[in-house]
């Protein structure tokens, strides 16, 4: 229990940073883009829609730029860096390794296929959060049921969700491959990750799973703790192992499935930032996962501005994410032992 140490003096300053980096840099975010908006402006457009009044002076192209547009596209890339962020904590935790995230046990892509399916079959009037929900708890289900015949261990988890993983990305080509020339560019560009779509539409449904799931889960954060430890001492501690590493993964692929089906696919986050705050906090998932969510939040407005600013298209966030991720991720394989059995 050593690493659940640290001072509170520092404690403070983590928990600061954590609520300040993404707040400071979601309202910098708001006056950053191929059109220029000043904070000015952008103070207006906020008090003109907060008090239903029209303010004189404020051209109405800045209005939908800020309100419809940037704002929503803003608040997504919080959710997202918050969910694949707490996401990743919770399932390095339970599985006692620093490697695992929500791609390696099939929920991206579980999800991906479930909300592909429902945006080429069913169209946008249908939500796909169900059928990315459903799909991301099935290849879950998938996981978990193959590797109880394999003894259950972190290795046998983990084989068997890059081989799941691997199937629902097959189906994921298969609905490519049906799908009409129209909606195949847009699912294309959809999984390579971004929030250049976002809708208020799109928030009304994701937003209330993400914003509850990521509640339950820090409020958890105790039983996390607990899950990480040997599975002996958890059950002398009177908790059930099973039901409770079972909700968690639940919880998880929740948040990982509302995101995916409005954002796609964005990889590595949830590998990144919880590895990182381990280094800042120590190993108690009451402060890490907390943590996480804020610095998670930062890092994808961060990157989704870097797009905006220096890129002169539409470059998908998905790509950033992962040509820094998977540097990354070897630079993990290397430091971490291989006793996962």
């Amino acid at each position: 229990m050593s690493g659940f140490r640290i001072s509170h003096r520092k404690k403070r300053c983590l928990y600061l940073a954590a609520a300040f980096f993404p707040l400071i840099l979601f309202l910098i975010s708001l006056s950053l883009g191929t059109v220029s908006v000043t904070p000015g402006q952008v103070l207006k457009v906020f008090i003109s829609k907060i008090s239903g009044s029209n303010l004189e002076a404020l051209p109405e192209n800045i209005t939908s730029i800020v309100w419809n547009i940037r704002l929503p596209r803003l608040l997504l890339a919080l959710l997202t860096g918050a969910a694949f962020s707490v996401s990743g904590a919770s399932l390095q935790s339970i599985f006692r390794n620093p490697l695992v995230n929500e791609y390696v046990l099939g929920v991206s892509f579980g999800s991906g296929f479930g909300a592909a399916v429902s945006l080429v079959l069913l169209g946008r009037h249908f939500p796909p959060q169900i059928l990315a929900f459903g799909c991301g708890l099935l290849a879950v289900f998938l996981v978990l049921m193959l590797a109880e015949g394999a003894r259950n261990t972190p290795l046998s988890v983990l084989l068997t969700g890059i081989v799941v993983s691997a199937f629902f990305q097959a189906l994921l080509s298969a609905v490519e491959f049906v799908a009409s020339p129209y909606a195949l560019q847009a699912l294309f560009f959809w999984l390579l990750g971004s929030f250049s779509q976002v809708t208020w539409a799109d928030l009304f449904w994701s937003a209330p799973l993400v914003i509850a799931g990521l509640f339950l889960m820090i409020k958890m954060s105790w039983r996390v703790n607990v899950l990480s430890l040997n599975e002996d001492e958890a059950r002398a501690i009177g908790l059930s192992v099973k039901r409770e590493r079972i909700l968690i993964i639940c919880l998880a692929t929740l948040i990982t499935s509302a995101v995916v089906s409005v954002a796609g696919i964005i990889g590595w986050v949830g590998l990144i930032v919880p590895h990182a705050v381990r280094g800042l906090a120590g190993a108690d998932n009451r402060l890490v996962m907390p943590l996480s969510a804020g610095f998670g939040a930062g890092l994808m407005i961060l990157a989704d501005d870097l797009i905006r600013v220096f890129s002169p298209y539409e470059l998908p966030v998905g790509i950033i994410t992962s040509l820094v991720g998977i540097p990354f991720f070897l630079y993990l394989i290397k430091r971490t032992p291989h006793s996962w059995s």
